[in-house]
């Protein structure tokens, strides 16, 4: 017998929002004024904070600070920043200038982010001195980029040249003009997601995306309590993180714990303890970590109420294991770059082990066959659409208008993704009919490790797989062929991925081989890809 429906959901959406005023300014003059909003632990700076109010005026000045500049609304701001306070200062003070914000990943290769400020047409790059050091090189001569801004400890620098110390810029500001009053359809921030070209795909959000990341708070999160705080393992840059530890949290007024430095299993444990935290929110990976290297139990976190997990899928042992451990059930998630967490379980229903739970309220999923866009059968596999209309969809892709038109059809937006209704209402995510590879909480585009492969000299071909080696976990592997007569070694050819992609999208294993399994059109069967056709790897 299916649930009762969840309670019917109404969207409010205002002709005039901005979402740096929404997770700031909004909340000057009431009881979170003077809460903390963020509190960063640093392995080597120590621990830094901010209240709402000090976090208000911080991005305020960032605003004006581009305004002063002569940066215009809906020119590109491209942030790279580790987890720190300018990160969120950047973030939201872009768009309460009326500009783009473009998260980055410290991850990546200075190739690439020279290909997404190329891509972006970004004026202005937020780094730090380490950073800088590694791209000023890369970036010279890039038409757009005119000013850079350096956070952090930044030495004396010489008057000129378009980089100014950040701290220096923002202190000199006494008074900020009001946020530019952008409207809830104007374009807020540009994440990069991979793209099945092999290079990044830009997708870009409006600032009604907050608003419709709303449903996740009442039917994700548990923000029940006055006092909520949030312990968060991952980096601002990704959709997942920008939305549950940035966005989401300061738009309710709850105070959020991340950190920056090593990943020690031990480490999060210790800081949910420290901080007295209610919710914690990771990756399967991480869990998995506590789980097998520490001993740590309930009795040692005993403010924590609830976990989310989202990325990828967590084992059905890994579940059982924390709650016996823990006393606290894991609730999951799934999302997209285009729409973010639409599909999650929630504390309503029980959590059916391997299910993704339910579609959100106010998220009208529906599972339709592509071609025909008529809805399947409870139990049959169809495509996962949303309605065009959607306060969380994405706008366009960027520069890429035909993808765009792709990914719309009718009144529907196409996901790509394959799901199944049981006959109890859950949702059973089937993923993707391409080949994203999904390692360690991370999608990887195959395509992009294939066309970075494939500039080395030697390599004729490449074929870039997941290497499933047990429960949650799935190794980024690349099979390679070599030019006639060409020479090199597996080692060589691993380190070759290591130097030109991110260390998330690089091989963990290279194998040689001499072809590969393809259909009659000449197409790799990833699919039959397997150490049986290697003749070599390596170690």
């Amino acid at each position: 017998m299916p649930f009762p429906p969840f309670p019917a959901w109404t969207w409010d959406l205002p002709e005039h929002f901005n979402i740096g005023v929404a997770c700031t300014d909004a909340h000057l003059g009431t009881a979170s004024e003077d809460r903390l909003a963020m509190i960063v632990e640093d392995d080597e700076l120590g621990v830094s904070q901010a209240t709402y109010k000090e976090l208000a005026e911080r991005s305020s000045r960032f605003a004006q600070l581009l305004r002063n500049l002569g940066v215009e609304d809906g020119e590109r701001v491209l942030i790279r920043l580790p987890n720190c306070l300018d990160y969120p200062t950047a973030f939201l003070g872009a768009m309460k200038r009326g500009a783009i914000s473009v998260p980055t990943s410290t991850l990546l290769t200075a190739e690439e982010v020279v290909y997404l400020a190329q891509d972006s047409g970004a004026s202005v790059l937020v780094t730090d001195q380490t950073m800088w050091a590694t791209l000023h090189d890369k970036l010279a001569g890039l038409e757009s980029l005119r000013l850079v801004l350096l956070s952090g400890v930044v030495p004396p620098l010489e008057k000129g040249g378009g980089v100014l110390d950040l701290d220096a810029a923002l202190a000199e500001i006494t008074i900020c003009a009001p946020p530019h009053p952008t409207k809830s359809h104007d374009p807020a921030y540009l994440v990069y997601t991979s793209g099945t070209t092999g290079y990044p795909k830009g997708v870009l959000h409006a600032h009604r995306a907050m608003i419709g990341r709303e449903p996740a708070a009442n039917y994700w999160f548990d923000f029940a309590e006055e006092g909520d705080r949030i312990v968060h393992s991952g980096k601002f840059n990704w959709t997942y993180v920008l939305g549950s530890a940035l966005m989401d949290p300061l738009y309710l007024g709850k105070t959020v714990i991340v950190h920056e430095g090593k990943n020690d299993a031990t480490g999060w444990v210790r800081l949910i303890a420290k901080h007295r935290a209610s919710i914690f929110i990771g990756v399967p990976t991480l869990y998995r970590q506590i789980i097998q290297k520490t001993a740590f139990t309930g009795a040692d976190v005993p403010t924590l109420r609830h976990c989310m997990s989202a990325g990828e899928h967590l084992s059905d042992e890994m579940l059982g294991l924390w709650r016996e451990r823990f006393g606290v059930e894991i609730y999951e998630a799934v999302g997209m770059s285009e729409v973010s967490y639409y599909l999650s379980e929630n504390k309503f229903r029980p959590i059916r082990p391997g299910s993704a739970g339910f579609p959100q309220p106010g998220h009208d999923v529906r599972l339709l066959d592509p071609d025909t866009l008529k809805e399947v059968a409870p139990g049959e596999e169809g495509m996962i659409c949303l309605p065009s209309e959607d306060p969380g969809l994405f706008m366009r892709y960027w520069n890429l208008p035909g993808e765009t038109g792709k990914a719309f059809k009718g009144e529907w937006f196409l996901t790509g993704d394959y799901a199944r209704f049981d006959e109890d209402g859950y949702i059973w995510f089937l993923g993707r009919r391409d080949d994203i590879i999904n390692s360690f909480g991370y999608r990887v585009s195959p395509h992009e490790i294939e066309r970075v492969m494939k500039t080395h000299p030697a390599v004729a071909d490449c074929a870039a797989t997941g290497e499933e080696l047990g429960a949650d976990k799935v190794l980024v592997v690349a099979y390679v062929m070599l030019h006639p007569g060409m020479e090199t070694s597996p080692d060589e050819l691993l380190a070759f991925g290591r130097q030109h992609l991110a260390g998330y999208k690089a091989p963990k294993i290279v194998y040689l081989a001499a072809d590969f399994p393809r259909t009659k059109n000449g197409k790799i069967m990833r699919r039959q890809l397997s150490q049986a056709i290697a003749g070599g790897r390596s170690q």
